[in-house]
């Protein structure tokens, strides 16, 4: 039996970006997350429900700040106690999937797909997807734009203005373009004492 393309976007193979099955979802995408971008904080039951018709799966006490954009929504999946900033834009044709405790800075940008690099195939409109990984704990500032295929590790720190390529290790901080790892975390990073009230 032949497989949709969506199976085959899902199953990341190449497939045709502008097949009629992926440019329906996308409109009803389009529709959800312009709705979303007409509220405000005092919307907060209309929020809650829109977000549940276009994400695959999200969690509680996800606070998103318009503008936001995706491209199909039901391939991305928000853990509980998520923050994203304003501006975030989200190419879910690849699975996304954001960790708990995730924050965002304004303009983070998630890009799952890439065109065909033979011309004539990306003429033709051949992409393939991958999907991209967002561990729990972590910081993405703003201005990072991570690519296909890539996955972060549980609390690190992405610098601002990053392009992130390749796979991030757990707990570190990584930055630049081509992003990578500057050094560790370490307990020498605490700014409150085992004193403060927030402990």
């Amino acid at each position: 039996m032949k497989m949709t393309e969506w199976e085959m976007m899902l199953a990341g193979l190449p497939q045709n970006d502008r097949a009629p099955e992926l440019e329906a979802r996308r409109l009803v995408a389009k529709r959800l997350f312009r709705a979303y971008n007409k509220t405000t904080e005092n919307d907060v039951e209309v929020r809650e429900e829109i977000k549940r018709q276009l994400f695959r799966s999200v969690g509680k006490n996800v606070f998103i700040e318009p503008d936001f954009i995706c491209e199909m929504g039901n391939n991305i999946t928000i853990g509980d106690n998520v923050f994203l900033n304003f501006g975030c834009i989200i190419f879910d044709m690849g699975e996304v999937t954001i960790g708990n405790n995730v924050m965002f800075g304004p303009r983070v940008g998630i890009y799952t797909t890439n065109h065909a690099f033979d011309p004539e195939e990306r003429v033709a409109n051949v992409v393939v997807s991958k999907p991209v990984q967002i561990c729990d704990r972590v910081w993405v500032a703003a201005d990072v734009k991570i690519v296909q295929g890539v996955t972060i590790g549980e609390n690190s720190i992405i610098g601002a203005g990053s392009v992130v390529t390749h796979d991030i290790p757990a707990g570190v901080i990584a930055a630049g373009n081509p992003c990578r790892v500057l050094r560790k975390i370490t307990k020498e990073d605490k700014w409150l004492s085992g004193e403060s009230p927030l402990f």
